[in-house]
């Protein structure tokens, strides 16, 4: 998985950055990330064309990314899902719908919905010389007030409930799986809030009868307690209007992120395995992993003296499926 924006993307992007000023897109991602921080949704943050520039140079690259990595972990998940079909909701500027098509190429319908219109507009622009989502559709529809979403083998929320009121995340959830003829996707920030919501989306979805595909290697109750939260990173790296825009110095950057893959009836073989939790702690006599198991919560450790287990494990990392 190439975490860095793939070729057509990164020309297309640049395309639309001719011209404009960066000390303007710095002063916009400013205001804009700090909208986003005290609770406010992309209505109120991206309102208009250069709102939505600063949120690509910003953001973009970041979820990305993260897209990326989900996608990359439920193909590994699933290696017989080959989708023709995306629904990619609350699609921003299409990010999700990029990153589906370089890990599945042969995607042939693929609709975007997203309430603005700022982001919808940048999205159709960087589809136009990319000829998988130049055909794409394009669709203004706010989530929060569509009876119904048109069904696809493969729906992608990628942070989205974040933007839905909580009294209205069920009914949204509810909806979004409805969709998923096959698979559904959820992305969220890696933030306690963010897997909060994503553990109740998991126990709804258990309840409407959905198999859990990733990141879990089991459907029993989520072992995680408070203060403890599930989350991943993805170290990414920054372009320079990316670090313009930021004001940064260090040519990448790590984006925490949680999520959540569920079948309808396809199944990922879970049997025996176990995800990593947090990054191994090294030492002299070996290693030790945080690990969530179908028995909970638990702290391995493995020695070095114990040559066939240390090798088999010596390459896990972070977010890494290990067979106990």
């Amino acid at each position: 998985m190439n975490p860095a924006l793939p070729p057509p993307l990164s020309a297309a992007l640049d395309a639309l950055l001719t011209g404009v000023s960066r000390k303007d897109l710095a002063a916009r991602t400013q205001a804009t990330s700090t909208l986003y921080r005290t609770g406010k949704g992309s209505a109120s943050a991206i309102t208009s064309e250069h709102d939505a520039l600063a949120y690509l140079v910003a953001r973009l690259p970041a979820t990305y990314a993260v897209a990326a990595a989900c996608l990359a972990q439920l193909q590994a998940a699933v290696p017989d899902f080959h989708p023709a079909s995306l629904l990619d909701v609350g699609a921003g500027p299409g990010t999700a719908s990029w990153a589906a098509l370089e890990t599945w190429p042969d995607l042939n319908q693929i609709l975007l919905t997203d309430s603005n219109p700022h982001f919808l507009a940048l999205a159709r622009r960087l589809a136009t010389d990319h000829a998988p989502l130049s055909q794409a559709q394009f669709l203004a529809s706010d989530l929060g007030h569509a009876t119904a979403l048109p069904s696809a083998d493969l729906v992608i929320a990628s942070f989205v409930l974040a933007e839905i009121a909580p009294a209205a995340q069920r009914q949204t959830l509810d909806k979004l799986f409805a969709a998923a003829a096959d698979v559904l996707l959820l992305i969220e920030p890696g933030t306690p809030p963010g897997f909060e919501r994503l553990r109740a989306a998991r126990t709804a979805l258990i309840e409407q009868g959905a198999n859990i595909l990733a990141p879990c290697t089991h459907a029993s109750t989520c072992p995680m307690i408070a203060p403890d939260w599930c989350h991943f990173s993805q170290r990414l790296p920054r372009r320079r209007a990316h670090m313009q825009a930021k004001d940064a110095s260090v040519p990448y950057e790590d984006e925490r992120y949680a999520w959540l893959a569920v079948g309808r009836t396809r199944r990922a073989a879970l049997e025996g395995k176990a995800r990593v939790l947090a990054p191994p702690l090294e030492s002299k006599p070996g290693r030790t992993f945080k690990l969530c198991t179908p028995d909970g919560l638990e702290s391995r450790f493995i020695a070095r003296r114990d040559r066939e287990a240390f090798v088999a494990l010596r390459r896990a990392d972070w977010s890494d499926v290990v067979v106990l």
